[in-house]
């Protein structure tokens, strides 16, 4: 890193691009006050990276507390603000945020890196939202007073973790609008990162841990990883179908929805993630399972997708065919394995429950979420692999076939850089097919690759450089590695290539 930068700790795993970005923030040598933004699920880390940056630092860090009174967080940000200052606790007793705010620009610009955090800013915007046009004033304040020569200004960051209340911050005519300098949005560990972080060796036991609690690193230290001498299963019922513990699925969603205070009528969102978590994929589809008008369940739907818990993703080759899916592995165990069976779980039947539910999480939870990481995989580290190098958009269509007069669900598909999604002849550079199935995948596979390719070619598209690719859980029978071997547009990935064996 470059001289001069905070470096990050050995205890921050991965989020090297993340920290960089903050630290060249924090060290922009500009005299003017600067704000950044960042934020992402509850359990993603933001807490412990920014806790870490201003350690690094000597900056102050606030935490709001959820369900805490205007003035208790007042005392409570103002002794952070004497603590900071090296002044006694209770010293300063200040009764209006504008005060508490300049007071802890001021004492966190004595430093050399003069930063502040507020963490978890939404839960004081619900008894205080004043506060963002505050801040405004005293940004602008900054701007107007700073002098050149006179060291880099305050650098303020607010952070939260509901996501609608945070994106809302830089929206429109809200007062922070066109001030901040970084909007970082911090996801989930990508899936190889997060078995490294799991320290998990099998990489089927990694793939199943990630079904199911995703990339997000806070889940660690209150889960545990599973014991080879127990397995998989064991550890599964003694975390998210273990009522007593904090991970438990149905308290973990049902925390996770609380998160964003728009959602309010729970048994809704509670039947809308269900009916996505068993495969309906557009409005009209939710809403049929539900019983209910599509435009009834229009304003949920844009709550859940500004929350990050639904994503809605376009059909990479056909216009207005959107395709809705779960975003959060630990809401999709909970509607479909632990809420069916609530009763028994809670009245300590877990390891019959999970039993019972093995075809459920095979087809419903492990089958989608492999072709979850197939795609992702094929955006992240195909590019080494592909004649074409680094492939455009990927995602996956519906290709017709009018002769057999059905349609094929394509699981990858991968445009050539370049090419935007549903334009007209494009040219297309990954045609894949994923299956968690135990059998193992064969020449019928590549067949109907090749099948696909032809009635694509049909339609216009540019298939001359397209690589057929077979993802599978359990590998492939001897003549379709033989027909790879020989044959450059082919390419196999089984369960260690895609964790980069």
């Amino acid at each position: 890193m470059e001289q001069g930068l905070p470096v990050k700790p050995d205890d921050v795993v991965d989020r090297d691009r993340e920290w960089a970005l903050l630290a060249e923030f924090l060290t922009d040598p500009d005299p003017a006050m600067r704000l950044g933004i960042v934020s992402g699920r509850r359990r993603h880390g933001k807490s412990y990276l920014l806790q870490a940056l201003s350690e690094q630092v000597g900056g102050l860090y606030v935490a709001a507390v959820r369900e805490e009174g205007r003035l208790p967080a007042m005392r409570r940000f103002s002794d952070a603000v004497a603590a900071h200052a090296g002044l006694r606790p209770g010293s300063l007793r200040l009764t209006d945020w504008r005060d508490v705010l300049s007071n802890a620009l001021e004492v966190s610009a004595r430093s050399s890196h003069p930063l502040l955090v507020i963490d978890e800013l939404p839960y004081l915007l619900q008894h205080s939202p004043e506060i963002p046009g505050l801040l405004q004033q005293l940004y602008d304040e900054r701007q107007r007073g700073a002098r050149t020569g006179a060291g880099p200004g305050p650098r303020l960051i607010l952070c939260g973790s509901a996501m609608s209340v945070m994106h809302e911050l830089l929206s429109g005519t809200k007062p922070l609008r066109g001030r901040a300098v970084i909007d970082l949005r911090l996801g989930p560990f990508d899936y190889r990162d997060s078995r490294a972080f799991w320290q998990i060796s099998d990489p089927l036991t990694a793939l199943k841990v990630h079904a199911v609690l995703g990339g997000a690193p806070g889940y660690r230290p209150v889960a545990g990883r599973p014991h080879p001498d127990d397995g998989y299963d064991t550890w599964l019922t003694r975390t998210l179908l273990d009522p007593g513990r904090a991970v438990y699925s149905r308290t973990e969603t049902e925390y996770l929805l609380r998160e964003d205070p728009r959602i309010t009528q729970h048994t809704l969102y509670y039947d809308i993630l269900t009916a996505i978590a068993q495969g309906a994929t557009t409005p009209s589809k939710i809403g049929a399972a539900l019983e209910r008008p599509r435009n009834a369940v229009a304003h949920p739907l844009g709550v859940l997708e500004s929350t990050g818990y639904i994503r809605r993703e376009q059909d990479i080759l056909r216009a207005r065919h959107p395709v809705i899916t779960l975003a959060d592995p630990v809401i999709r165990f909970n509607q479909l394995i632990t809420l069916p069976q609530a009763a028994a779980v809670e009245q300590g039947f877990a390891e019959q429950v999970w039993q019972q539910a093995a075809p459920t999480f095979n087809s419903k939870i492990l089958g989608p979420h492999f072709e979850d990481l197939a795609r992702d995989f094929t955006r992240r580290y195909a590019h080494a692999l592909l004649p074409g190098g680094l492939p455009g958009p990927v995602g996956t269509t519906e290709v017709a076939d009018p002769a057999a007069r059905t349609k094929h669900e394509v699981d990858v598909i991968a445009l050539a850089a370049g090419e935007r999604p549903q334009a007209p002849r494009a040219r297309i550079a990954l045609l894949g097919e994923a299956k968690a199935t135990v059998a193992r995948r064969g020449i019928g596979d590549v067949e109907r690759l090749e099948r696909i390719r032809d009635l694509l070619t049909d339609q216009g598209h540019d298939t001359a450089a397209t690589t057929l690719a077979l993802y599978s859980l359990h590998g492939f029978y001897p003549d379709v590695v033989q027909l790879a071997d020989r044959r450059d547009d082919l390419l196999l990935v089984d369960l260690p290539a895609l964790y980069g064996g």
